[in-house]
């Protein structure tokens, strides 16, 4: 009897500490502002309705995060195999040069833009983010079919933009 009380007490801890994986972004991620390379507020709602219709492979990344920087060769090798997806990176930088400087310097293709709250933010909290890089796929109906991966290599990322 006690062993099936630790069992249950143990599936209770595991499965409360497991992150909440949502289909949609909530209304306020949708409205949240980020800021594009000629400094402009644009909503992610904006950014996203530029690419209806098309699987999105987002990036939060940051120029000071080492493992971002590190996982670059494996995205772009994603980016080369899977050419049709769009590349949404959004940045986690302390500041605007930082990121501009980042993108030039590892010439990181695809779309920037900038997190002015960084994953303190409100897409950061919906999402939980407690690791960088983090990379979801939202697919052509818009919905979340990739909650987290924090490898571009990711066995589910390919599978999910076949």
């Amino acid at each position: 009897m006690r062993s099936i009380a630790s069992i249950l007490l143990i599936l209770t801890l595991f499965t409360s500490c497991s992150k909440e994986v949502r289909a949609k972004f909530s209304q306020a991620v949708m409205d949240e502002q980020y800021i594009d390379l000629e400094g402009e507020h644009v909503s992610l709602r904006n950014i996203l309705s530029q690419y209806e219709g098309k699987q999105i492979v987002i990036d939060v990344w940051a120029s000071w995060c080492r493992d971002c920087i590190i996982g670059l060769p494996k995205l772009n090798a994603l980016q080369v195999e899977k050419p049709e997806a769009i590349y949404l990176f959004l940045s986690a930088d302390r500041n605007v040069d930082s990121w501009k400087r980042a993108i030039e310097k590892y010439q990181i293709k695809g779309e920037h833009y900038f997190m002015p709250n960084g994953t303190k933010g409100i897409l950061g909290k919906f999402v939980d983010i407690d690791w960088i890089p983090r990379y979801m796929i939202v697919n052509s109906k818009g919905e979340i079919e990739l909650f987290e991966a924090i490898e571009a290599n990711d066995e589910r990322i390919k599978e999910l933009l076949n």
